[in-house]
Formats: C-alpha cells, structure tokens, sequence
C-alpha cells in the first residue's frame, strides 16, 4: 500500500488524519534534503501549507515538516513550531508524561522539550537530546526554497516499542507552525493543546528490509532476529554487532512472531498458488513432529476506512493455517504463524512449516527446522543481607553510621538457573531520587551460559546523608521476543541511615 495514502476523520468537527511511517533503511541525515533517496518513499501527510514526512527504523523516529507556503525565510525564531505527542496515547492530556518540542527561545537551531501539565500549560523547556535541524531549501513538493523541520526522536522518548503487540505501534501527535512572513499560525489539529482527542494518528513500520542471506529460506526471521543467527543447537541467538536488535546467546520467550523469508514467501503464494500453511513441532532435537495448534490476530489495512482492522487466524479442522493476502498490507508483516512461549516447556524445541496449494495439496519447499530454546522464567533475585559492620541490618531497621567511612555491605542472588542473565545491579534510592549504585555487572560472550551469581557481596558503600533509604536489586534476562531483551525481576528492603 502506497505510504502516502491517508484517512481524514472528523471528530466533533476536528480534522483528525491517519499517516504511516514506512522503514528507514539506513539512518537519515538530517542535512540530506527531502528529494535524496533515504527520503524516498516515507509516510507523507497534508497539513495546513505543507506536509509532514515520517519513516522510522528499530530506534528513531525520522521526521520533516515541508512548510511549502512559508516563502519568507524569517531570522532568528520568526518561524518556530510545536511538535506535540501523546505519549501514553489515551487521548487525554497527561501531566508530566504527554510531551512537547519546541525550538529554544532566541536559539533557532536548537530544541528542547516540555511537558504538559494541563490544557495550554507545560513545564518549562528543557535541553533535549533529539537530533534536529532547520533548512530553508527546496523539496519535492515546492521548487522555491521555504522553511523545512527535521527531527530524529528516540521511539523509547516517545514512548514507543516496535515489539509484538495487537495494535499495530503507533502515537498520536499535533502540530503547530508559525512564519511571521507570511505571516500565519497553522495548527493541525485546531487548538491540540487544548484537548488530544482528535490528534493525529501516526502508525509505525515494522517491515524492515533484511537481506535474504541473513534469513533462512522458509523461516527469516523470529521477530527481527534472522533465523541464520540463531544457533541450529543451543537454540539461542546472537546479533551481529550494529544490527537493529542486538542479542548474545539469547533464549526466546513471550509472544513470537514467526515471520517468512518474504521474497520466497511471496513466489510462493503468487506463482506457486500456496495458501495454506502446517505448522510441525517436536520437544527437543530429534523429537518427532506432529500438528502445532495455535491462534493469534494480526491487523490488516482496509482501505476502504483507512485504517487498520483486526483479522483472526487459527488452524482449521484438519489443521491448516490460511496465507495472508499479499495484496494488503498487515501491522505484522510476512507472519507465517504466532504463538506464546507459555505454551511450551521450558528449554529446546523445533519449528517447520509446510506449504499448501488451495486444495490443500503439498507445495514442494525448502527443508528448514527452526530450533528454539524456549525461557518462561524470570531471573532469582534475593537480598540475602545488609550488613553493618557483623550486625545485620533488617527492613525499617534505623542504621546509624560512625564515622566518615562507615558503611554497608549488601549480601545478594541474582541468578537464573537456566543460565540467562543479561544484566544485574544493586543499588541505593534516597531523598528526591537520588541513587548511587553498589555493584553491577552485564554479560559478554565470553560469559558463556551465564546463570548469574549467588551470595555476592558488595563493596562496602558509605552512604552520603540521612534519609530513608531503599536497597534494591534488579536482574534482567537475556531472553528475548524477536524485538529485544524482555523480562527482569526486583527485590527492594527499605532502612534509614543516619549519618
């Protein structure tokens, strides 16, 4: 489906649009103009005298605002914008979490970003990290030079995650422009400050471009992991350093989409006729294999409505799985099947998919056994003691220190008995959120299995000041979905020291 194509709502007598993000194949520069190649083919939506670009890729989103009607290239800050989302994407105003961006007052090159706190009333402008350049240049839609916005934002400041979910990733925006030549104020939608309830709505791609090479030639990927970097044996992945989602020896949990080598996905179903699929499963390495049963939905787009709707597949009586219509576009692209790791038993388990003509005939494919190990658990996280000294410290116990180097030890388990920690550390929270962190360690390759530790010590820390104090240990996985690390647990005692 074509990237430029929109639907106009109207909420209330508020304009509302619906835009798509398409994939950024590499990362933009932002000094590239609209008309260069890693431009081509990006959402593109009418707003009042101009449009709005977007395309996006695992980390960021890309985006442009094309004043094509500000001719009038103004100093300073005599053109400026807001760029509004809803970060939470409720349709309400959130304090403290909906954002706004803006240019710095007085500093037209640099951005900042604020709060709402209510209707027409933000947090004061903050110094902010998102990439952002202003140009007065020509584009596509307009050979006379005029005022351009280019942004790079973190899809994780936005709140926004590409992994597996119902709902196509999405965020619901608003924006304002003003030129003092011409002069105008051009808000889209009318007064969003005021009230999000017919923002924008901005859908996220989650087709990136893999090279067949990386992807087996039945199953490409699971998630975004290609299948050839999953180990045939241990049935853990590691990513290539730089790729869009970066694993070591990674086990698999949660909600998997398993997704088709599309060019060979797609010669199948339109020049092979195959529209049915068998999923095949065994326990273990040798297991022998027998009918996957599973369901899941995934959305298609209609464009009829312009919009997504929600379609459901499942195996039928005799267990085949229907194709998806290549014609269309899904939220969850080239998926072959989905299913929940809950559904299996901890540890190895492997994958085949047979291909089925419209009567339900066998297609000839490639021979391909995925291997997966699957991990439903969460990391073992203890506070096995806080010591002061040889007198042990218990919860809302008041701890008063002796001297300037008087401190705790934290006696602690971070461990996983499947031998998949990503990450651990203990660390200290007192006062207005201040921290200080006692030990900490991340995995390498050359960690191997890694289960973790087991009644570790810290180094002894002295605390700074009197207050209240949390003692916390936090322990990630080293499992994933397809789109990233997934599962962590905690564990917090609560004191006061006294200094």
């Amino acid at each position: 489906m074509p990237k430029t194509e929109q639907s106009r709502r109207n909420f209330n007598n508020r304009i509302t649009m619906i835009t798509l993000s398409s994939w950024a194949d590499l990362s933009i520069d932002l000094s590239a103009n609209l008309g260069d190649p890693v431009w081509a083919g990006a959402g593109k939506m009418p707003i009042p005298g101009g449009f709005v670009y977007t395309k996006n890729d695992a980390l960021y989103l890309y985006a442009a605002i094309d004043m094509v009607n500000d001719t009038g290239n103004d100093s300073g800050v005599g053109d400026f914008f807001w760029f509004t989302f809803d970060c939470n994407r409720d349709g309400n105003i959130t304090p403290n979490v909906d954002v706004n961006y803006a240019q710095w007052p007085s500093s037209p090159d640099k951005i900042g970003r604020q709060f709402y706190l209510a209707p027409s009333n933000w947090t004061g402008l903050y110094t902010d990290q998102t990439l952002f350049k202003t140009a007065f240049e020509a584009s596509p839609d307009g050979a006379i030079p005029h005022r351009i916005w280019k942004f790079r934002f973190k899809l994780t400041d936005l709140n926004v995650s590409l992994a597996a979910g119902l709902l196509p990733p999405f965020t619901r925006f608003g924006l304002k422009v003003h030129s003092t030549n011409p002069p105008q104020d051009l808000d889209s939608p009318a007064s969003f400050w005021t009230n999000f309830a017919s923002l924008h709505t901005l859908y996220f791609s989650r087709r990136p471009v893999i090279s067949p090479a990386l992807m087996g030639p039945v199953i490409g990927c699971v998630g975004l992991i290609p299948t050839t970097k999953i180990n045939s044996i241990s049935g853990k992945a590691t990513t290539d350093v730089g790729y869009m989602v970066q694993v070591q020896n990674a086990a698999f949990g949660g909600l998997l989409n398993i997704i088709g080598n599309q060019p060979n996905l797609y010669s199948l179903i339109t020049t092979g006729g195959a529209r049915y699929i068998k999923v095949k499963h065994a326990t273990g390495i040798g297991g022998a294999f027998t009918d996957f049963i599973t369901a899941w939905t995934n959305y298609k787009w209609n464009p009829a409505i312009g919009d997504y709707v929600l379609q459901s597949f499942g195996a039928d009586a005799t267990n085949f799985y229907p194709l998806q219509d290549v014609a269309f576009d899904y939220s969850i692209h080239d998926l072959l099947f989905q299913f929940d790791s809950g559904q299996l038993t901890q540890g190895i388990h492997q994958f085949k998919v047979e291909f089925y003509n419209a009567a339900k005939a066998p297609i000839a494919t490639p021979i391909q056994v995925l291997t997966l190990n699957i991990d439903n658990t969460v990391p073992i996280v203890k506070i096995n003691s806080i010591m002061h000294g040889t007198a042990a410290v218990n919860a809302c116990d008041i701890v008063k220190m002796t001297g300037p180097a008087d401190g705790l030890v934290v006696n602690f388990d971070a461990n996983d008995p499947e031998n998949n920690v990503y990450s651990y550390s203990v660390y200290a929270v007192w006062g207005s959120a201040e921290s200080a962190t006692l030990a900490t360690d991340t995995y390498t390759l050359a960690k191997g299995d890694w289960a973790g530790v087991i009644g570790q010590n810290t180094p002894l820390w002295v605390p700074v000041r009197t207050c209240a104090h949390s003692i916390n240990v936090v322990a990630y996985s080293r499992t994933t979905n397809g789109y990233g690390y997934i599962r962590y647990n905690s564990v917090s005692r609560y004191i006061t020291i006294m200094k």
